[in-house]
């Protein structure tokens, strides 16, 4: 999803009454951001509390590349990383995910081996293969074992983009939920459902429903569920006890076309770039007695920061034997106080820091939407919206003279401010101190997107047998990834 498909941030379709009631129940940080303008890296921040550079889920095949866990990578989620779940667990808290994993689909990477007690959902998304039986289709787990497959068992309509998918993590979520209250355990749940990611998908009754087509089904379909979830909460009589978080991770897809993406409202571009479009995310907080209703907050946060904050309101300390990027956001959440620092926001591709945030100025070291290649195959990551100089189709270097924006006057990123005024020399000398100081201090972790391996895909994942689902597996056969932006 992203930032401009909340009716709270403009959006006139009126397809978030859920969230945008969520939001005036509880706070709205409009200046919330992922760590990663891809999934996977994005959800490897989540969980980790740390930049993807530091935990490993980037690549080194080719400079400023995003890369992700398509069925035929070999690595997953680093055993040196520590994962929320792991240390809520230290407390009593029960974890479960329902939906996209993302992390890695070996078993050793798998949720229930990285501190989750329960997950249905997938290890990869639903984008296919289409039952090609040359390639298996993504399994779907309950706990350690497959249920079946998408496209086969799992049905999503490829025409008119009917799947229940999105009702069957609803109704897991609520169940969970309910066990846990009954039980009085602490609970986590992590509800990473993926019905906006092309090809999206709705059910029947929300289907034909929205003013933006099956994307915006699909966005109604997930306010009406967030709506239950939260009705649950509310019926059980815990609310005023539950943490709850929304976000996106990552901004909207502009290149998958007006029928499967999003709005990223004024920003630029989208998915994949390090523009607004692609890392700025829609953020709400909601905490019934504890967070002010109908507050806004301008704090510059990050998706990170939710494994700290998560810690911290759970009596947890965080690790102190490794650098965190996540802050924690209690005083802010629940004291509407003032910004708890000036802290920067790093856009990071891959292994390259393409741009820094600090207060209301951007800085690009790097500029690039997608190559000419593609470009000229038709995959555009900022359609109707190129800004000459700025979204380059080559790799730009600006490092000895990066393009400054302020983002508070022109959130477009449109106009860079003349590199001889006072602005610009005391906006660059305030974020070239914060470069430095995160450059000297950086230890990247291995790269663990590097290798590819047909032998690898999800050919039989277990439970298979049970199911008669299990696929023969070609040859091991490594080779280096190729990531093409």
């Amino acid at each position: 999803m992203g930032w401009g498909d909340l009716g709270v941030f403009g959006q006139p379709s009126k397809e978030t009454p859920t969230l945008d009631a969520m939001a005036a129940e509880g706070m709205l940080l409009p200046n919330f951001y992922t760590a990663n303008p891809l999934c996977s890296p994005s959800r490897a921040a989540l969980l980790t509390g740390r930049l993807p550079i530091r935990n490993g889920f980037y690549t080194t095949n080719a400079h400023a590349r995003n890369a992700y866990t398509p069925q035929d990578i070999v690595g997953g989620i680093s055993k040196d990383e520590i994962l929320l779940p792991q240390l809520l667990k230290t407390k009593g808290y029960v974890s479960k995910i329902v939906g996209k994993w993302h992390l890695g689909h070996r078993p050793q990477y798998l949720p229930l081996k990285n501190g989750f007690d329960e997950w249905f959902g997938s290890p990869n998304c639903h984008f296919g293969p289409y039952n090609d039986e040359s390639i298996p289709n993504i399994p779907v787990y309950n706990n350690s074992e497959m249920l079946g497959r998408f496209y086969e068992d799992f049905k999503i309509d490829r025409e008119t983009g009917e799947s229940n998918l999105t009702q069957i993590y609803l109704m897991e979520g609520l169940d969970f939920i309910l066990r846990q209250t009954k039980a009085q355990q602490p609970f986590f749940l992590y509800w990473a459902v993926d019905a906006t990611h092309a090809p999206v998908y709705a059910s029947k009754r929300f289907l034909g429903k929205s003013q933006r087509g099956r994307y915006g089904d699909a966005v109604m379909e997930l306010d009406y569920s967030i709506g239950q979830i939260l009705k649950w909460l509310r019926t059980l009589g815990i609310d005023n006890n539950t943490f709850v978080f929304f976000t996106s991770d990552n901004g909207a897809a502009v290149m998958s076309g007006p029928n499967e993406s999003g709005s990223n409202g004024p920003f630029l571009c989208g998915k994949e770039t390090t523009f607004e479009g692609g890392m700025r995310e829609p953020a709400i907080a909601w905490w019934p007695g504890h967070i002010k209703e109908g507050s806004v907050n301008f704090q510059l946060a990050n998706v990170m920061d939710l494994f700290t904050t998560s810690l911290v309101l759970a009596g947890i300390n965080p690790p102190d034997d490794r650098i965190l990027d996540g802050l924690d956001l209690t005083p802010v959440l629940l004291n509407c106080s003032q910004p708890l620092k000036n802290r920067p926001i790093f856009y990071y591709r891959g292994n390259e820091l393409m741009a820094v945030r600090l207060g209301e100025y951007k800085a690009h070291y790097w500029t690039w939407s997608n190559s000419w290649e593609e470009f000229r195959q038709g995959i555009n990551f900022c359609p109707g919206e190129e800004v000459p100089n700025v979204t380059t189709h080559e790799q730009k270097e600006h490092t000895l003279q990066p393009l400054i924006f302020h983002l508070g006057r022109d959130p477009g990123e449109k106009f860079p401010l003349s590199v001889l005024s006072k602005e610009y020399q005391d906006a660059l000398s305030r974020i070239s101190a914060v470069v430095q100081q995160h450059k000297d201090t950086l230890v990247p972790g291995i790269p663990q997107l590097n290798m590819c391996d047909s032998a690898v895909m999800n050919w039989a994942p277990a439970g298979c047998e049970k199911l008669g689902k299990c696929l023969k597996p070609p040859e091991s056969n490594p080779w280096k990834c190729d990531w093409p932006h």
